[in-house]
């Protein structure tokens, strides 16, 4: 793919802060990823595709002081509390979450990926991921009056974005419902754009009901896995937070199969720092962004066939950030 580099994110479920704030801490965390990691400081390229104000009209403000407000902002960005220490998954979490994935998609999903007990997980969604419900099921009303579904207009976001970067190479960070409308938008088969790379973060694209209307959409037979997109000519990451509870089945490489480049998603569990006012969450979208897995991916893609000049420089600066590191440490 050509030279030029660009990092896309796509954001998540529920409201959130005005778009230009927003894209400024996806970026900042982005960067708080690759310092701490040792990676040279890039000029990032970035832009984030913002869909939250055509399910919320009025976006979360800083300056909202009552938590009983729905602009209220609880999940600001904010710096990683106390270093950007490694938490060990915990075992006897990820056999539990196994044997609930497993349950769950037993108990739900059928071999047709048609669904099981519909008016439970109609209200199951309903209640706890209520954008979610309204991707699939909302209508939006344009500038002109015209009637539109809402996942219609939340698509054409993306395409948008990935139309006009189509000539360039193209990173992917997708969070929690932002990975859904990735991977709907990239299985268009038609469209011209492409992604050298996909990243998702707190997915919920392996919970059952996600994966019925995957399928329903994509005509997939029974019997087969779920695809991965023709249109990721590279690679796919999962990342997880074991504590994230949006991404219950963190282990997407068991229910999508290899797509024609022989590309399929490369699971990793991850642990997200993310701490606001003494409050611990997982599934915040900073916290995904500045994890070492995270800041490897995004400084690997930036620094793929770059001159042998500037990887020269690169390892040099890295080099000396950890002797800096070294000497701090001493003083």
């Amino acid at each position: 793919m050509p030279g030029k580099k660009i990092v896309i994110g796509i954001h998540g479920l529920g409201n959130k802060p005005p778009r230009k704030l927003l894209e400024e801490w996806w970026k900042t965390a982005i960067l708080e990823g690759l310092r701490e990691s040792d990676f040279p400081r890039y000029s990032l390229d970035f832009e984030l595709v913002y869909w939250a104000d055509i399910l919320h009209p009025q976006p979360l403000s800083l300056e909202m002081p009552d938590e009983n407000d729905p602009r209220y902002l609880d999940v600001p960005y904010a710096a990683a509390a106390g270093g950007h220490s490694v938490k060990e998954p915990g075992r006897l979490r990820q056999k539990i979450l196994d044997y609930i994935d497993k349950k769950m998609l037993d108990l739900f999903l059928n071999e047709d990926f048609s669904i099981n007990f519909s008016k439970l997980t109609d209200k199951l969604l309903s209640r706890y991921f209520s954008d979610l419900e309204e991707y699939y099921h909302a209508k939006y009303v344009d500038a002109d009056g015209k009637v539109l579904d809402a996942k219609q207009v939340i698509r054409q976001r993306l395409e948008e974005v990935l139309y006009r970067h189509r000539k360039h190479s193209i990173l992917l960070i997708a969070h929690s419902m932002g990975s859904i409308i990735a991977y709907d938008v990239l299985s268009q088969p038609l469209a011209e754009w492409k992604v050298d790379t996909l990243a998702t973060i707190g997915s919920p694209l392996g919970i059952p009901v996600v994966m019925h209307k995957i399928a329903a959409e994509n005509r997939i037979a029974a019997g087969t896995k779920l695809k991965t997109p023709e249109k990721i000519l590279g690679r796919w990451y999962n990342f997880s937070d074991l504590e994230d509870k949006v991404a219950v089945n963190y282990n997407l490489s068991d229910d999508f199969s290899a797509n024609s480049l022989n590309v399929a998603p490369q699971d990793f569990i991850v642990f997200n720092n993310y701490e606001y006012q003494g409050k611990h969450n997982s599934h915040a979208a900073y916290g995904y962004l500045r994890t070492p897995e995270m800041a490897k991916v995004i400084g690997e893609f930036l620094s793929k066939d770059k001159s042998k000049a500037e990887n020269w420089l690169e390892r040099k600066y890295q080099l000396f950030r950890i002797l800096w590191k070294e000497l701090s440490k001493n003083k």
